[in-house]
């Protein structure tokens, strides 16, 4: 299980999430205003110092920094210029290796007979626990990882179900003690390490699973369409299908399905909500930030 300074920080995570979550909301609302600092933090009964504060403990940035990552304005502007969305937003392409914006991953899928089971004889370790998205559900079994997911306070069993209607015929048990631990992995940053990578256990067709692990070499700040990833697995035609296996990733934040944008740069629609999509993504910009030594300007 997590110790009492482990579990101290993902709640204190949690807390400025619901938060930043609420700010992200109104600033979704009044988006053509343009609202600044002092009209978002009036709004959520803080001072604009509380706010600029609280966006820097969470993410690292300040909320103006913060909002000029989510609407992807380099990506845009790359995009403007003509040039294609695989060149200026992966850069590196997807042919390195399989890893996640430092949180190094490695996997394994199901088996296809193992697949249509639908997971008759196995056994599902769960629990909900806070973290800097709110409310998350992992989901492990003796191979690995097979499931994240986020609620909102009261959404914790419509969120259940949704997982399970995945693998109808597994055993699931509640057990914090094996689950708290891939939950420390998966958001205390500072155990990203290359040398104990986390494992993730993919249970999809074939299809998905090659879909997801294009989705694990998409490096931290970056992002690619839909169309591209269809391209990238010799599909080129088959971009709507390449949005349903993305829709249907199991493991959210960890294999980056919200990293995945509409053609023009714009974020589209996101399992877990668009509001949580915005937050992953701007929080993610202050680690790019904070890795590469610099800040994103105030």
């Amino acid at each position: 299980m997590l110790d009492r300074s482990q579990n101290f920080s993902l709640s204190a995570a949690g807390a400025d999430y619901a938060l930043v979550r609420e700010a992200l909301r109104y600033i979704t609302d009044e988006s053509r205003n343009q609202p600044d600092v002092e009209r978002i933090a009036d709004a959520l009964r803080l001072s604009s110092g509380d706010l600029t504060a609280l966006f820097r403990r969470w993410c690292g940035l300040t909320p103006k920094a913060f909002l000029q990552a989510v609407t992807l304005d380099n990506a845009k502007r790359l995009l403007d210029e003509g040039a294609p969305l695989l060149d200026c937003a992966l850069e590196v392409g997807m042919s390195g290796p399989s890893r996640l914006h430092d949180l190094f991953v490695t996997h394994e899928a199901v088996s296809p007979g193992e697949y249509k089971t639908g997971g008759a004889g196995l056994v599902v370790y769960y629990d909900f626990i806070p973290s800097q998205f709110g409310l998350a559900l992992p989901m492990v079994n003796e191979r690995g990882l097979c499931g994240l997911a986020f609620a909102d306070e009261g959404g914790e069993a419509a969120a259940f179900e949704d997982m399970r209607r995945r693998w109808p015929n597994a055993e699931y048990r509640r057990d914090n003690a094996r689950v708290a631990p891939y939950a420390e992995r998966i958001f205390n940053s500072a155990r990203w390490q290359p040398d104990q990578p986390l494992k993730v256990f993919l249970i999809g067709t074939d299809f998905e699973v090659r879909v997801w692990e294009t989705l694990l070499a998409i490096p931290l700040g970056k992002a690619t369409t839909y169309s591209t990833i269809a391209h990238h697995i010799e599909k080129p035609k088959a971009a709507r299908a390449v949005g349903a296996a993305v829709g249907r990733n199991p493991i959210s934040f960890v294999v980056p399905c919200h990293r995945v944008l509409g053609k023009s740069g714009a974020l589209t629609g996101y399992h877990w909500g668009l509001t949580r999509k915005r937050a992953m993504l701007g929080w993610e910009a202050g680690k790019s930030a904070a890795q590469a030594g610099r800040g994103l300007g105030v």
